[in-house]
């Protein structure tokens, strides 16, 4: 491998390296004590100095070196780094083809040079051409070291032997301990696989685990270290320590794990962004943005389709403290958003919609590089300290042209729309769930009615015309504190966010604002304004539409707050059902999902229909990720991140609760219902004030209040029904300030806890869990959830298979792991592979059809497992099978199916062993067109042989007798109503005894199995022969049947004696594993 040409010594260089080859210009040189396999300490310290430096020092064992002559110095052309101890021999060839090169290219030129320098740079451009030549043609192209890279990458692909196409994203030098025992090596992570190698004192190591089978990533200490990475799998677990930046290798190990998880499994629906499905395409850098965009988009809540532009130091003014303050802007797609250094401190986002105009003012000492942002309110945004000015304000007023544009093209859309329709609204009949004929729909049903319907009506409101003097006087004050706040902070989605807006949320905000504030602080306003007819011609969609999430939509509808006035009317629940059917045909990946009729109830109760459909779009797919999916995987993960929250905040109930899974899974309504369902309704009312202020981040913070709070009964609690009691009653306490002053004569009155208390503790005492730690968390943690779900799904699988097979238990896990393996090996590699399988559909449900095998890779997995080794006749067999299996007709093969023939193969009597290897050469397994690849040549027949069996007894049975006597008893024992197998022709029969000719060869015994399967043959030749009738035989009237067949078999002891001999399917997993990783890169790098 070529590299970039250094300076060395001759002189110190010598001590180290013995010439092999040499001429005027160049010498050819391996390492001393290289080659030293025998066990000398010169090759053992040698190997072992080149792993333990490996990642400081690029040494080789061999190296061509420009020799100016006359100078001490050379310059060194390339290394040809190759470890021989994995690859014997192969590497004096590989030097000497680039030796060879240079002999051929470069040396006749060198003479002309009469300067030595000169043809010094010469031999150095030429080889940093050939490196620019391998790098654009490799995956180094996009790194930020490619030189570097590229010669990672080549100890990455010989040490493993992996396809080309399994992209190496980064390596580190580490430590991995067998026991007490460290093994200093290099740390490989590529996008389907963590690997890790080590040379040292002539010990190899080399493990390689792919990312789908890694169940959790964890940092623990051992004994004195403190930063250790585990990684664990199915069957053990891996400690990996001494690293340079160990935050950096655990990140990029989760999100490797995590991507590779979510692209590669079936997650039910996790979104993933596009750039990482595909895997040729992740890098560090990669990695790296996309771990910063994640935490961008959580922090301002913005939609997940938003792409990061620029990232840059600021300071912006802030009129309410009358100063600067610094903090970094972010920039995506459609929003400016400013963080202040302290996470929460000051928050500021402005949507590109809402600006009018973005001006570079002159620079000045006291404001260095500034920026004026107008907004449509009539306000201005100062930014200072922008060191990139111009080229932000470029991009953004590029952005800003193309949004106005799309803007005007949907303006000019929608009034040519509205000019086309007559003055009756379409959405009339929509909308309508109860209208009389004579009744004018136009004025019945208006923008202000429609968006208004269960805003307007007391009943929505329930409290507010009865309350006393005082609560009505709170609410006053409230809106008069929020005004103020107003009125220096600004108002809409780009007022300045600091911590005083988070006190006056935890207040609780007032009713007359909750639902132009809800939509402000989740910015579904944006949304809404950005699509101003889309609701409406939804609704016209899906009108008349039915489907599994309309029924469960309508089963929904009457519990949704039950309990609450405005949804006792059918004002109420059919605009609840308008919304729910509306989300459901927008986002069918989703459709309905359980507790998502408890929030948009909630939602109309304080916004415009229109704005509520927003609000759970946002909710949906912005706020609450992968929580409404089918199997509610966010939720699960969130259930996860908050155990380890209270291992981490909770320290004293940890250490008296060790199982916390209890607690996390009772608090898994929590998070899907944001405490609607087991708080007040007040009080739960100031929780999703806190929600759509904070995010997720507000919904840990308060359980863990909650936790806390109960923490001394819950360290004493019997059994996990008490906890979840004492966890219930406590929350059913927790009531509004202002409900507690309402009912006075409620005896526990005193006993209550306010919300505003338990919102401001939470605040207080878990202000730390930060927005960044979150999504770290969730990140590492979804990958335990991930496979969690797997092993339910295997759990299921086996569970359907088990009855209908003979198969041991740990067998059948063996088999269905290696089955999942086969199916993974091919999303790992399939972009460009030769094979010419069919897309895969879409993994069922959690059900046994979830991993499927296309022809190629069936192939793969019989020819490993089966004992009818048939040699070259093996890969014609396993074609049969596969057509066999394939019922369907669809070109896949599903695990029951497998599991059922290898059931066969290794569990079932002789007799159905036969009737499988008779299925298999009549069709459907062979057509009668098929031909016959196998090299094997056709086994000669004969119908003339003697027709005599030699009883034990010593007497001669004819082979009439015998079988008459065998067809009686295969009558009798035959069962009910199982299908008849077709008659075998004479073409299908010879390539029935080709394959049994196949199975013998190499077997002990061959001489006497040849001579028994020709006996066989010639008997079923003869029965055949009887069944044709006429003057003219001919082989189209040639049949004989499987109990024919059968019965001739049976005939020959040595023949069934082969057929029945015992072999563990263990056994066959067992050496299967190694070589299914083997054998399938092999194909796919030949092929590539």
């Amino acid at each position: 491998m070529w590299i970039t040409p250094e300076e060395v010594a001759l002189k110190n260089a010598l001590k180290l390296w013995v010439t092999n080859r040499s001429n005027d210009y160049f010498l050819l040189q391996h390492r001393r004590g290289h080659g030293d396999t025998g066990g000398k300490i010169t090759g053992l310290l040698v190997g072992a100095l080149d792993t333990v430096l490996d990642s400081n020092a690029r040494v080789a064992p061999f190296r061509i070196v420009l020799h100016v002559p006359g100078s001490q110095v050379s310059w060194s052309s390339f290394y040809f780094i190759i470890c021989v101890y994995s690859l014997p021999g192969a590497s004096i060839e590989e030097v000497q083809k680039h030796w060879k090169w240079l002999d051929q290219n470069l040396l006749p030129y060198m003479a002309v040079f009469e300067n030595k320098e000169d043809a010094a740079s010469f031999v150095q451009g030429k080889v940093k051409g050939l490196i620019a030549e391998e790098v654009l043609g490799g995956q180094a192209a996009h790194e930020d070291d490619p030189a570097r890279f590229r010669e990672d990458l080549a100890r990455f692909e010989q040490r493993f032997g992996l396809p080309a196409r399994e992209k190496l994203v980064t390596h580190y030098s580490c430590c991995c301990w067998k026991g007490r025992v460290p093994r200093q090596g290099s740390l490989y992570l590529s996008t389907n696989h963590v690997a890790f190698y080590s040379f040292l004192l002539g010990k190899e190591v080399k493990l390689l685990v792919p990312w789908a089978e890694v169940t959790r990533l964890e940092r623990v200490s051992v004994g004195l270290l403190t930063d250790v990475i585990r990684v664990h799998t199915r069957r053990k677990q891996r400690d990996f320590s001494m690293f340079l930046n160990v935050d950096e290798v655990m990140r990029v190990m989760c999100q490797l794990a995590d991507i590779a998880l979510c692209r590669l499994l079936d997650s039910g629906g996790l979104t993933l962004d596009q750039t990482l499905l595909e895997s040729t395409s992740i890098t560090k850098r990669v990695l790296e943005e996309q771990a910063l965009r994640q935490y961008v988009l959580s922090l301002f809540g913005l939609p997940r389709a938003e792409r990061l532009q620029e990232v840059m130091s600021c300071s912006v003014w802030t009129p309410h403290a009358r100063c600067h303050t610094p903090g970094t802007l972010y920039t995506t797609d459609g929003y400016l958003c400013f963080s202040s250094r302290e996470e929460g401190q000051c928050t500021l986002i402005i949507p590109l919609a809402e600006i009018l105009s973005m001006e570079k003012p002159e620079s000045t000492s006291a404001l260095p590089h500034p920026v004026i942002i107008s907004v449509r309110c009539k306000r201005a945004f100062q930014l200072i300290e922008l060191l990139r000015r111009d080229e932000l304000v470029e991009s953004v007023r590029h952005r800003l042209r193309e949004l106005h544009w799309k803007q005007n093209l949907i303006r000019g859309h929608d009034q040519r729309k509205k000019s086309s329709i007559s003055t009756t609204p379409y959405y009339t009949f929509c909308y309508d769930t109860v209208q009389s004929d004579e009744e004018d729909s136009s004025s019945v049903i208006s923008d202000k009615a429609l968006r208004h319907t269960v805003h307007t009506e007391s009943t929505f409101h329930p409290g507010q015309s009865d309350a006393p003097n005082k609560t009505c006087n709170t609410e006053q004050v409230r809106e008069r504190l929020w005004e103020d706040h107003f009125t220096e902070f600004g108002r809409g989605v780009h007022m300045f966010r600091t911590d005083k807006i988070r006190k006056l949320v935890a207040l609780g905000i007032p009713e007359s604002l909750r639902g132009e504030l809800w939509l402000n602080f989740s910015d579904a306003c944006s949304s809404l304004a950005a699509h101003p007819s889309y609701y409406t011609d939804l609704l016209e969609k899906c009108r008349g539409e039915t489907s599994i999430a309309t029924e469960e939509i309508e089963r929904d509808l009457h519990r949704s707050l039950p309990e609450h006035p405005a949804f006792q009317n059918e004002t109420g629940i059919s605009a609840l059902r308008r919304v729910l059917t509306a989300y459901a045909f927008r986002n069918p990946a989703i459709g309905y999902c359980q507790s998502m009729n408890i929030l948009a109830s909630v939602m109309l109760l304080y916004t415009k229909e229109e704005e509520a459909f927003w609000l759970l779009v946002t909710v949906c797919e912005r706020m609450l990720p992968d929580y409404f999916n089918r199997r509610v995987i966010g939720a699960q993960v969130d259930q996860s991140v908050f155990e380890e929250l209270i291992r981490e905040r909770l320290p004293e109930l940890s250490e008296r609760v060790p199982d916390l899974s209890p607690l996390a899974s009772a608090s898994l309504t929590w998070f899907l219902t944001l405490f609607l369902s087991v708080l007040p309704f007040r009080s739960a009312l100031c929780v999703l004030d806190c929600f759509f202020y904070h995010g997720i981040r507000a919904v840990f913070q308060i359980a863990l209040a909650v936790l806390d709070a109960n923490s001394a009964e819950l360290s004493s609690c019997s059994d996990d029904g008490h906890a979840l009691m004492i966890l219930t009653s406590f929350l059913e306490q927790v009531r509004h300030e202002d409900e507690s002053e309402v009912s006075p004569e409620d005896a526990g009155a005193a006993l209550h806890l306010s919300i505003t208390t338990l919102i401001t503790e939470a605040y207080e005492k878990f202000g730390g869990v930060t927005v960044k730690q979150v999504e770290m968390l969730r990140c590492r943690h979804r990958v335990h959830v991930l496979q969690a779900h797997e092993d339910t799904t295997k759990d299921n699988a086996l569970r359907l298979v088990t009855p209908d097979v003979s198969l041991s238990p740990e067998d059948l896990s063996e088999l269905y792991d290696l089955f999942k393996t086969e199916h993974l090996i091919s999303l790992y590699w399939s972009e460009g592979s030769s094979s010419s399988s069919p897309p895969l559909p879409p993994a069922a449900a959690g059900g046994s059809d979830r991993y499927v095998l296309d022809r190629a890779q069936f192939k793969s997995v019989y020819e490993l497992l089966t004992p009818w080794s048939c040699g070259p006749h093996t890969d014609t067999v396993a074609q049969r099978a596969f057509t066999l299996l394939d019922q369907h007709r669809d070109g896949l093969v599903s695990f029951p199916q497998l599991a059922q023939m290898m059931d066969v193969l290794f569990c079932a009597e002789l007799s159905e062993k036969i009737r499988l290897l008779y299925r298999l050469h009549v069709p459907a397994a062979l057509s009668e067109d098929a031909e016959d690849l196998s090299p094997l040549k056709s086994p000669v027949l004969s119908s003339t042989r003697p027709l005599y069996v030699n009883l034990p007894n010593g007497e001669r049975k004819s082979y009439e007798e015998q079988l008459q006597q065998m067809l009686q008893d295969l009558k009798r024992g035959k069962e009910k109503n199982e299908k008849p197998l077709p008659h075998m022709n004479q073409r299908q029969f010879i390539q029935f005894c080709k394959t049994l000719y196949s199975m013998f060869q190499g077997e002990p015994g061959e001489a006497e199995l040849f001579q028994a399967i020709g006996m066989v043959a010639s008997l079923v030749l003869q029965i055949g022969e009887a069944h044709q009738s006429g003057p003219s035989r001919s082989e189209e009237h040639w049949a004989a049947s499987f109990e024919q067949i059968l019965a001739s078999l049976l005939t020959e002891q040595v023949l069934v004696n082969f057929l029945e001999r015992p072999v563990e399917l263990s056994a066959r997993m067992s050496a299967a594993k190694p070589r299914q990783y083997q054998e399938r890169a092999g194909l796919l790098m030949i092929s590539s």
